[in-house]
């Protein structure tokens, strides 16, 4: 005999009570329809973000609903008209943006509002953070341990199946605008230029690439140079996610160990300088390499495609698909030393 939880003694009774609970509740509403009605407005009520600042120069239209048209994320209001302040549950405040000293901040922070602090830049290059300790109440940075934690990029599955390898002329490839002797990728590229040509743009080399010229000049070199400007947690940039997988170049990478790039890509699509005992062991691994393994640093195509963040606008409406998780009253007491760790 088939099993029916209707055949337990008891159950239709429970039920019906259930029914008769139910009819109370809703009839308690159809008595009461303002109360009925100041909930259902409470619960469709937008979510107010108040962006202190916009992070890039350019401040986008948010007038419309952004978060809702662009990216499904319904509920989701952007606002940078600061006299809404006290309509705003949360408050962004872009580090890029701040300066030491409490001056250009609101006066106060209103019952149940949170801050959150915003940066996409390492510690190395982040000052005056001690000035902010018990600011904010959520951070939001390529970290994974972050309240919102906003990458640069990652990888999407798909179902293409195929790979894509452009067309090669050169080994080596890298862009660099800052160029400082002192950095870790200096010292790193110095050696290794000793054992192979590597074809630089950018400004420090006074050839600067165009948007749209970027993907297509790095896509005809075999490898490119992702070397972090800074070596911290996480801090995997555009260098790998843009001027390597996106570009089709296979990414030698300078960062993290190799453990943390395993976290975001797989062991097979990168070569990591850690990998290898010297800078002339990597060049001639590079040099040497034939074409049935260098094949095999694109198999994660058959399964993923690139995704890049590069809109701060799906950045910040990232706040809102997180808000329900995130801890309310919280406050970082040291934020520096939390960035630093």
């Amino acid at each position: 005999l088939r099993w029916s939880p209707w055949s337990r003694p008891g159950v239709k009774a429970l039920v019906t009570a259930g029914v008769f609970v139910t009819t109370l509740c809703n009839l308690r509403f159809f008595l009461n329809p303002s109360k009925r009605s100041e909930e259902d407005s409470k619960h469709r009520e937008p979510l107010v973000i108040l962006v202190w600042e916009w992070p890039s120069k350019q401040v986008p239209n948010v007038s419309r609903d952004v978060c809702h048209e662009l990216y499904g994320i319904a509920g989701c209001q952007l606002t940078t008209e600061r006299q809404l302040l006290h309509q705003a549950d949360v408050v962004v405040f872009p580090h890029s943006r701040l300066q030491p000293g409490r001056n250009k901040l609101p006066k106060e922070r209103l019952p149940g509002q949170n801050w959150v602090w915003v940066s996409l830049e390492s510690p190395s290059n982040t000052r005056a953070l001690a000035a902010w300790n018990q600011t904010f109440n959520w951070v939001m940075t390529y970290r994974q341990d972050s309240d919102i934690f906003i990458p640069y990029g990652k990888l999407v599955p798909n179902c293409s199946a195929t790979v894509n390898i452009p067309e090669k002329t050169n080994l080596v490839s890298w862009v660099i605008s800052n160029y400082h002797r002192t950095q870790k990728r200096a010292e790193v590229y110095r050696n290794l230029s000793r054992y192979l040509h590597v074809n630089i743009y950018g400004k420090a080399n006074n050839k600067p690439l165009c948007k749209d010229c970027l993907l297509p000049t790095i896509s005809k070199s075999k490898f490119y140079l992702a070397f972090e400007n800074s070596i911290h947690r996480d801090y995997i940039t555009e260098k790998l996610w843009r001027n390597s997988l996106l570009a089709g170049t296979v990414p030698v990478v300078l960062g993290p160990p190799r453990a943390n790039y395993e976290q975001f890509v797989p062991a097979d699509s990168f070569i990591h300088v850690n990998d290898f005992g010297s800078l002339e062991e990597l060049a001639t691994f590079l040099k040497t390499m034939n074409s049935s393994r260098y094949q095999q640093f694109f198999a994660w195509q058959r399964s993923f495609s690139v995704k890049l963040y590069t809109d701060w606008r799906e950045r910040i409406c990232a706040i809102c698909t997180a808000y329900p998780r995130l801890p309310h009253g919280h406050l970082y007491p040291d934020l520096q030393s939390w960035f630093n760790s």
